[in-house]
């Protein structure tokens, strides 16, 4: 995974990432942090296994990388984390010589992944799919106030 392994090595890539964890030092609830990446991309691996989707594993954990990687900014300025997300990741992609294409393809991911409805590439779908599916809620301790599940609703294990 070639371009995993240079979004990794970009030293801008985890500087957003810390930014992200001192943003979220207080945060009950779900973080925004490598794993929470390491988690999206993977469940988004088994999402295009078990669909038979024509995806490759590179571009789809480099996406999953990147995606939430502005979060920080949406705390410190109230602005689109996705957005900002996506103009941050092709400074990224533009500084590991990621081509044109490719480059397009994950920012347009990146840009749409918040939003349920929408217009999305397959990419965008399965991160958002995988964004939502890979979070452990079934064994949080912070359940009773989370947004996801009003009303008393109960998480399921999805992957």
């Amino acid at each position: 995974m070639e371009t995993v392994e240079k979004i990794l090595a970009h030293p801008q890539f985890w500087a957003y990432l810390e930014l992200n964890a001192e943003a979220e030092k207080d945060r009950v609830y779900c973080k925004h942090d490598y794993q929470h990446a390491l988690d999206v991309a993977r469940v988004a691996y088994c999402i295009v296994l078990e669909r038979h989707l024509s995806i490759d594993k590179d571009l789809l954990y480099a996406t999953a990388l990147l995606h939430d990687i502005a979060k920080w900014k949406q705390y410190a300025l109230g602005s689109d984390h996705a957005e900002e997300g996506a103009v941050l990741a092709g400074q990224i992609l533009s500084d590991i010589g990621l081509d044109k294409d490719t480059t397009a393809s994950i920012l347009c991911a990146i840009r749409t992944h918040r939003a349920k409805d929408g217009e999305k590439s397959l990419l965008g779908e399965v991160l958002y799919e995988s964004d939502k599916a890979c979070r452990p809620c079934i064994s949080c301790k912070s359940l009773k106030g989370c947004k996801r599940f009003p009303d008393g609703k109960k998480p399921a294990l999805q992957y």
